[in-house]
């Protein structure tokens, strides 16, 4: 050690400077080189790439296989008396025995328009005066509504996403039926592009 210390001493500054400063300078190749390295392995990583990911393997996604069933869904009505008006493109939604969330059921739904107010009426019986839902019972394919886009669906297909054309039924804020669909029909219900190469989530 005093050999080393001693050696240092009989440098001079200039020599020293240059030393240091290489020894510096090799410091900061390595650390790049070395950041670089690390960078390259962690592209290769999925985890730290869910681009490349989501390319090679397809973007994970929710589904719901498309079967036929009985349904609801649920279809304001204002009651005033045991008494609402709906619009002739909302009166066949309503039939007698439909039940009322809050209490009561429907009575009756008028044939013809009621003069006063050119609506159809709409007789209930044990709901109360105000705003309420009434359960419209169908047999149909159901989505949540949030999976329709501008009158389509997205079907897997080969591993791919595909939008198909679809026709709205009836719907709410929760969930919609559909025609343009048949059983089995695997629909995506989370974000996706068309022609995305997907991967579906069990």
């Amino acid at each position: 050690m005093k050999k080393i210390i001693a050696k240092f001493n009989g440098m001079d500054k200039q020599r020293m400077r240059h030393i240091i400063l290489r020894v510096a300078l090799g410091a900061f190749l390595c650390l790049v080189v070395y950041r670089f390295v690390a960078f390259g392995l962690e592209q290769h990583r999925s985890v730290f790439n869910l681009t490349r990911d989501a390319n090679a393997n397809g973007a994970p996604v929710s589904v719901v296989e498309m079967k036929r069933t009985d349904g609801v869904i649920y279809e304001p009505l204002f009651i005033n008396n045991n008494r609402g008006y709906v619009s002739g493109m909302r009166v066949a939604r309503f039939k007698a025995g439909q039940k009322i969330t809050d209490g009561g059921e429907v009575v009756s739904v008028s044939n013809s328009l009621d003069l006063d107010s050119g609506m159809y009426v709409v007789r209930t019986r044990g709901a109360k005066n105000g705003a309420h839902t009434v359960e419209i019972k169908e047999n149909g394919f159901y989505v949540p509504t949030y999976a329709v886009k501008k009158g389509a669906v997205f079907v897997v297909r080969d591993g791919v996403a595909h939008s198909v054309p679809i026709t709205v039924v009836r719907g709410d804020a929760e969930n919609t039926m559909i025609n343009g669909v048949k059983n089995g029909d695997v629909v995506i219900t989370s974000y996706i592009t068309d022609g995305a190469l997907v991967k579906v989530i069990k």
